[in-house]
């Protein structure tokens, strides 16, 4: 259909173009065809030509173009659009009795009724061409064509007529035509508009759906150049916005049933709530009456200037689906002078006029033919008595583009004629004459207009035509018999800065669907805090799925497209909303494990100065003599110190804290082991005292006991001060084991040192288990070996099985581990050691005399 269309207007520019070369070329001036008539007709020495479709629709045939075609039948008045005429006709009233404005000059108009789009195109071509028969049969230069038009309502045939009359550069003003691509000077050198482009209407509803978070919508059009071309706009800028676009479908009023059922089918299934309609009012009508019958409701519409205030929509029989729409329209207006004079319309003004007569008709409903089966009326009727939407001025949104129009044609042509602005130097430099005005001429001033109405907002054209973009924000609340009621709840004004071009007011918004919030049209709800968008395989960016950050990464916005690392030091919470600082650990004196651990060695530490105590108080009885009480209180004394040094590995580390745990754990056990390995010996050495003729006891004497020991112990001080001295343990912050939190923990600094420390420890370890184990079958007098033998088998085996321990474990448990093998062997030692002889002591006084203990055999070393 839309490039029949296109056809057709193809071949009427061509058949203009031959009448122009026929005028030209030849000798006799004839008429081509029946030329068509305009609606109303007013002489002036200026005159202005205006077209306007009076009818909402039509019925004819496609031409073929073999003959010519019939004249379209109309049908259903279209109120609106014959009060556009009327406000042109008021407009030239009303500046012809302005003495500022074109003096001595007045203003006539020529108003065509152009029903269907050849129609339209013929009414342009009338406009062009004029009226007026050339009698001259030598002559036929002479042309009656209009200064300005103002038309069309509709974008597609404005379209066509703008192309035509551009050639000849007759200058188009449209009240109502928005398609952006009317913009382009080289198609349409000659046009202009008092309403913005919907390059900027699109924009500004990609902005409104962004602005209550509908990101998931389908999208509706008129299948012709406003709605193809303006729902592409709407498109790109929505997804600039960041919004998408389940569905995009066009029809036509005059299209198939077949593809008005496909798109409702499509409305039904598709899981966006939000429906913008870039469309015409018959469009939309259509749509609505559909989904009416068809039970289908719930809808968000967002609705284009083209039928968000058109009142033929309240006839509908879906009307109430669209209450709750809304959209953006021309500012409203007040146009004083306007009201009386479309109560005193009479067909009496206009006696030609078929359409009068038809209007009257129907408003009043009577006839004004005696031979109709209608009341009979005779003009003399007032409509001032009659509530209808010809007369109801209080919404002139686009009435008051038809008033701007004409004040810019109005305020060229003075300027023009006053030689006023840029003094445009025409032939031999005078200014032009009324006579003589070219359109080009007209063109020009029009280009530089710049005035206000009535002391309100400033109208001027920029380079392609456009007039500023200013809109009003409009709510459809309620719907009457013949009116839409609709209230202003925001503004958006092009012209300032991004960001600052959309407001809203404080007026109540009603939703579509009955809602009292704001619908929600979504592919996917928002991702809360703490997770990231990962957009669906083969679906738009709006759908999505809801993935949680990974650990040490963070989102604190909703729908963030990526994870942020959290900083050094940082990670982030269980939620993963926020950065935290990283939990440091160790092993404190104020959790379980530190307390349990501390308890055992206090606990050993007591026991240790129990022990001391008991064996000092009975230090002269027998059982403390032959355990060699020297060697015993300086193991005693070792133990305490092994005990305590374990609480060194408890608390924050600190530099000296790292040093003091390690060499003090080496020195203390060295000094123990040291202890035990001279009494195993002394056992060894009394045992081969008590052969015939065995003086060994005195090559190993107190004297030579004190020395082992010191000996021993003074070895494993040298390994500790080199290790202190060239690489000594440190604190260290371990953030590499675990990612969430940091691990405070001594550092060896040499591990050649440590292990030498360990090394060195199990080396006296081993030769005490040695000695130990080769005494242990010596006489029951001399059976101390037994229990040392058994306490070495332990401490061996606690720190056998610490190593694999202390390498596997992470954190504060290796510090554990470390402090149950102090713990674990110093007790080793001193329950194997100690513990039978405290029980003689403190339990069996009676066995703890020389008689006694001689009889009992007692263990004697």
């Amino acid at each position: 259909m839309f490039e029949r269309i296109r056809h057709t207007m193809l071949i009427l520019e061509l058949l203009l173009l031959k009448s122009v070369l026929i005028r030209t070329e030849q000798t006799v001036c004839k008429r081509q065809g029946k030329a068509q008539l305009p609606e109303f007709v007013k002489d002036g020495a200026l005159k202005i030509g205006g077209i306007f479709t009076f009818y909402t629709g039509y019925t004819g045939v496609i031409p073929k173009f073999n003959r010519l075609p019939p004249q379209p039948k109309c049908k259903d008045i279209n109120y609106r659009e014959f009060k556009f005429a009327c406000t042109m006709i008021f407009t030239i009233e009303e500046i012809n009795k302005n003495p500022n404005i074109l003096p001595n000059h007045t203003l006539g108009y020529e108003i065509f009724n152009a029903c269907g789009f050849s129609n339209i195109l013929q009414s342009a071509l009338s406009l062009s061409n004029g009226q007026d028969d050339i009698t001259d049969e030598i002559n036929c230069t002479k042309a009656n064509t209009v200064q300005a038009i103002i038309g069309h309502s509709g974008s597609t045939p404005t379209i066509g007529f703008a192309r035509i009359t551009g050639r000849f550069h007759i200058p188009v003003i449209s009240h109502f035509a928005t398609c952006a691509c009317l913009s382009n000077r080289k198609e349409f050198p000659s046009f202009f508009r008092t309403i913005p482009s919907d390059y900027y209407q699109s924009r500004a509803l990609a902005q409104l759906v962004k602005h209550f978070g509908w990101t998931w919508v389908g999208a509706l059009s008129n299948d012709n150049d406003y709605g193809k071309t303006g729902i592409a706009t709407f498109i790109k800028a929505a997804q600039e916005e960041g919004v998408c676009i389940e569905y995009s479908e066009a029809f036509e009023s005059t299209g198939s049933k077949t593809s008005l059922t496909n798109i409702v089918d499509i409305i039904r299934t598709s899981s966006s709530k939000v429906i913008m309609a870039f469309m015409s009012h018959r469009e939309i009508k259509i749509l609505v009456d559909e989904l009416y019958r068809q039970n289908v409701t719930g809808l968000q519409w967002i609705g284009s200037d083209a039928w968000i205030t058109d009142d033929s929509l309240a006839d509908s029989q879906g009307h109430n689906l669209l209450i709750g729409s809304i959209g953006f329209s021309v500012s409203n207006a007040q146009i004083p002078g306007l009201g009386p004079f479309l109560q005193d319309i009479n067909p009496s003004q206009f006696p030609k006029s078929m359409f009068l007569k038809e209007f009257w008709e129907n408003v009043f409903q009577c006839s004004l033919s005696p031979s109709s089966k209608l009341k009979a009326c005779n003009g003399s009727e007032h409509l001032k008595y009659v509530k209808h939407p010809f007369t109801d001025v209080s919404d002139l949104r686009f009435i008051n583009n038809v008033y701007t129009a004409v004040y810019a044609i109005a305020h060229a042509l003075h300027n023009l004629l006053s030689c006023k602005q840029q003094k445009l130097q025409f032939t031999n430099g005078t200014c032009a004459q009324s006579t003589t005005i070219q359109p080009w001429q007209v063109v020009h001033y029009l280009q530089t207009v710049n005035f206000s109405m009535n002391g309100g907002e400033t109208l001027f054209f920029d380079s392609e035509g456009n007039s500023p973009a200013r809109y009003e924000l409009v709510n459809l609340q309620k719907v009457t018999k013949g009116t839409m009621e609709v209230a202003t709840i925001g503004y958006y004004d092009a012209t300032q800065p991004r960001g600052q071009q959309f407001t809203m007011n404080n007026v109540n918004i009603i939703w579509g669907g009955g809602l009292k919030t704001v619908p929600v049209s979504v592919c996917t709800e928002s991702c809360p805090l703490g997770t990231r968008k990962a957009v669906q395989q083969g679906r738009p960016i709006c759908c999505f799925d809801c993935i949680p950050c990974p650990s040490g990464e963070i989102s604190n916005t909703t729908d963030a497209s990526d994870c942020v690392k959290c900083p050094f030091g940082y990670w982030s919470n269980s939620r993963g909303d926020e950065c935290i600082i990283k939990t440091v650990e160790f092993l404190s004196f104020t959790e379980i494990m530190g307390i349990i651990l501390m308890m055992f060695g206090l606990l050993g530490a007591f026991l240790t100065v129990f022990i001391f105590v008991v064996f000092f108080h009975h230090r002269d009885t027998p059982i403390v003599k032959a355990n060699n009480s020297e060697l015993s209180f300086l193991l005693l004394f070792s133990l305490t110190l092994c005990f305590l040094c374990s609480l060194t590995f408890i608390g924050r580390p600190t530099e000296w804290s790292c040093m003091l745990r390690h060499t003090a754990f080496g020195i203390t056990f060295v000094l123990c082991i040291s202890c035990v390995l001279g009494k195993t010996i002394v056992v060894l050495m009394a045992f081969r005292a008590t052969l015939p003729g065995s003086n060994v006891m005195k090559w190993f004497g107190p004297l030579q006991q004190r020395i082992s020991v010191v000996s021993f112990t003074l070895v494993q001080v040298l390994i500790c001060v080199l290790w202190l001295t060239l690489s000594p343990p440190f604190p260290y912050m371990n953030m590499h084991y675990y990612r969430e939190k940091i691990i405070l923990e001594c550092r060896l600094g040499s591990a050649v040192g440590f292990w030498a420390v360990l090394a060195y420890i199990g080396l006296l370890a081993v030769l005490c288990f040695i000695f130990a184990f080769l005494a242990r079958k010596l006489p029951d007098n001399f059976n101390e070996a037994k229990f040392i033998t058994f306490s070495m088998l332990i401490f061996c085996s606690v720190w056998i099985a610490f190593i694999p321990a202390y390498l596997s474990t992470p954190g504060k448990l290796t510090v554990a581990v470390e402090i149950f093998a102090i713990l674990a062997s110093s007790y080793s030692l001193l329950i194997c050691i100690f513990i039978p002889k405290c029980y003689v002591i403190l339990l069996r006084p009676d066995a703890n005399t020389k008689k006694a203990f001689i009889k009992k055999n007692v263990t004697l070393t």
